[in-house]
């Protein structure tokens, strides 16, 4: 069996897109999916997203991290489902969608980037070097200087599997501030088991962090991630974020044909 698959990337994210409406993907095919992944033996990606309808116009975001087990929400493969349902005909300019952690909605911007509203956010654990929260997918958020040498894998996979987290472990942020209201981040992401150029939900949670600890003062943080910069927004009313958008490019990189033998 023919299965048409689409690569796109939310900078330097990069995902694997399949329009699985007529439901025909191996969806239990883990280690199949892995392999897709793989950036040696495969197409390469950080992650796999299947696009279904659960109802005539109703659409559902199917994420699997690139270890092929199916995991929590992915802000820029969230960006690119939007990208991948205009390019579709599906949508538009905006779209309402289903994902791991709720119902989503975006809408393209003027300059044809993409405003994906998250999660509201009101359970921030605030601790002595370090803050935690979960912005869809779970984050650890930590500052630290010169972040451009920093040993992101090494110190990142301790504190994924280290005894903070447990066996669910955590993606781990690490930030350093540019200016008022900009900040470099870095982020180890479980699933992935590395650093990647770019996390949505790590970038959404760090720009909270941020304005939790007082070192952001707008309600609209820049972000830079090796992959790009990124916008998050939000409104805050006594401790809860809400209205919090994560806004960002999502591009198109090449399509192409799997062979299923099922």
């Amino acid at each position: 069996m023919k299965i048409p698959f689409y690569k796109y990337h939310g900078t330097g994210n990069d995902f694997i897109l399949l329009d699985n409406r007529a439901l025909l993907f191996p969806k239990t095919a883990h280690e199949w999916i892995a392999q897709l992944c793989h950036r040696n033996f495969g197409i390469g990606a950080d992650g796999l997203i299947l696009l279904e309808e659960n109802s005539p116009g109703q659409f559902t975001m199917v994420y699997y991290n690139s270890d092929g087990n199916l995991s929590s929400m992915c802000g820029n493969g969230g960006r690119c489902f939007v990208a991948f349902a205009k390019y579709l005909g599906l949508i538009e300019n905006e779209m309402h969608f289903d994902a791991p952690d709720g119902a989503h909605f975006a809408q393209f911007t003027s300059t044809g980037e993409i405003a994906l509203q998250m999660k509201s956010v009101q359970d921030i654990a605030v601790h002595s070097n370090y803050v935690f929260l979960n912005t869809g997918s779970p984050h650890h958020v930590q500052l630290v200087t010169d972040l451009a040498t920093y040993p992101v894998n090494q110190n990142g996979s301790a504190i994924r599997y280290g005894e903070l987290y447990g066996t669910a472990g955590s993606n781990v942020n690490f930030v350093e501030p540019v200016s008022t209201n900009t900040f470099a981040v870095r982020t180890y992401e479980r699933g992935v088991e590395n650093e990647t150029l770019s996390c949505g939900t790590g970038v959404t949670a760090v720009a909270i962090a941020m304005h939790k600890l007082q070192l952001a003062t707008a309600n609209t943080v820049q972000l830079q991630t090796p992959g790009g910069n990124l916008w998050v927004s939000f409104d805050e009313n006594e401790g809860k974020y809400q209205q919090v958008i994560l806004t960002g490019p999502a591009q198109f990189v090449f399509a192409g044909e799997l062979d299923w033998a099922d």
